[in-house]
């Protein structure tokens, strides 16, 4: 249940954010496009942030676990490469 009310809550304030701008919902492709990739972007601000705090190597993280998680699955299958 928990999970649906901040869905409703996401939802509600992206639509607030959207009148604001001035845009209708849906959103036209690009811009939707836009906003899900500043999604996938802000979901890992709070785990970069508990990595520094604790003194972690950012770049490392943001090379595996960051881009594991904003690409995915590639459309052959593969997961995407990291690096060496």
């Amino acid at each position: 249940m928990k999970a649906y009310l901040a869905s409703l809550a996401a939802g509600l304030l992206v639509g607030i954010v959207y009148s604001l701008l001035g845009v209708r919902s849906p959103a036209p492709p690009v811009i939707a496009l836009i906003g899900l990739l500043g999604i996938l972007v802000g979901e890992q601000v709070v785990p970069l942030v508990r990595h520094a705090a604790a003194g972690h190597a950012l770049v490392a993280f943001v090379r595996t676990d960051c881009r594991s998680h904003i690409f995915g699955r590639l459309p052959d299958g593969t997961a995407p490469e990291k690096d060496a």
